[in-house]
């Protein structure tokens, strides 16, 4: 007599947990953080939906009016909105933030891989130059840059801004990614890969930057924060974003003088915006770095 073999039924096979169900569960702080992103991010891409007025439109019966039904958040010294360019102004930190963290990152992430795998000459050339770069605080480095730079706008983006903010990010993230480098380096795929003959660039790509972009994810989240309120200050400074473009740092700057007591609003809600924004960013990457780094999770 013939007998059928039995397979597996989907009922008998262990459900395979969510990781984002997991995430949601265990860092509700980060969620929260994140939901304040995406606000943003919602303001950002809605801006001329959102926006009542627009954030360039000057009205001078409407000067330094306080906060009510016409102007949510009262007006400026021109007459502007002053929500209207907040919202907008969420473009600019967005744009310029994320931009500069991510071009920094990565940067500072294949020139740290590359110093950690390779040694001797290489990371001791590589480690030299990171030296120099972090002896300057960051403020004063980015001030260096755009100064030296000057302005240059592509599709209404400063590109030489993002470049002042993104530099003094390289070195950072080139520390981060240089130890994790090493102790990858360390483990014996890594001698499996090069016994078997493998070329750098395939080590590199296969093994040595898959497994840094854990650390990677966390700079990124961390850096956006510090690159919304480098922006921020160097806009106040005037070495940033220039008028008429809405930005928050911008808005400080001219309200910080003059209208600090007859019109605080203008003050009090470009400062909560861009602390709202550092804090969210941070409060995500430190849910996200606990929840990729093992040994926090352990």
């Amino acid at each position: 007599m013939a007998t059928v073999a039995s397979t597996p039924t989907t009922e008998a096979l262990p459900k395979r947990p969510n990781a984002v169900w997991q995430f949601i569960r265990s860092e509700p702080l980060g969620i929260f953080g994140f939901l304040i992103i995406l606000l943003y991010v919602v303001c950002a891409l809605g801006a001329p939906w959102i926006a009542h007025y627009h954030p360039e439109a000057i009205d001078f019966a409407a000067m330094l009016s306080a906060p009510g039904e016409a102007h949510w958040f009262g007006t400026d010294q021109y007459g502007r909105d002053v929500f209207s360019r907040i919202v907008y102004g969420s473009r600019t930190a967005l744009a310029v933030g994320i931009l500069s963290a991510f071009i920094g990152c990565t940067l500072g992430a294949v020139l740290g891989a590359a110093s950690g795998y390779f040694g001797g000459r290489i990371d001791t050339a590589i480690q030299r130059v990171v030296d120099i770069m972090l002896s300057f605080p960051i403020i004063v480095l980015a001030m260096v840059v755009v100064s030296v730079l000057g302005k240059q706008s592509v599709l209404g983006i400063d590109t030489n801004l993002i470049a002042a903010i993104a530099l003094p990010i390289i070195p950072k993230m080139a520390r981060v990614a240089r130890s994790s480098t090493l102790s990858i380096v360390a483990m014996p795929f890594i001698d499996a890969a090069r016994a078997a003959g493998f070329s750098h660039k395939r080590i590199i790509l296969r093994h040595i930057l898959p497994n840094i972009v854990a650390p990677y994810l966390i700079m990124v989240t961390a850096f956006v924060a510090q690159a919304i309120l480098l922006e921020a200050s160097l806009s106040f400074l005037g070495l940033g974003v220039t008028e008429p473009t809405p930005a928050w740092g911008l808005m400080l700057s001219g309200a910080s003088a003059d209208f600090y007591q007859t019109a605080p609003w203008m003050i009090l809600f470009p400062g909560i915006a861009i602390t709202l924004a550092v804090f969210a960013f941070n409060l995500f990457g430190d849910s996200l770095r606990d929840w990729l780094d093992p040994k926090l999770k352990s």
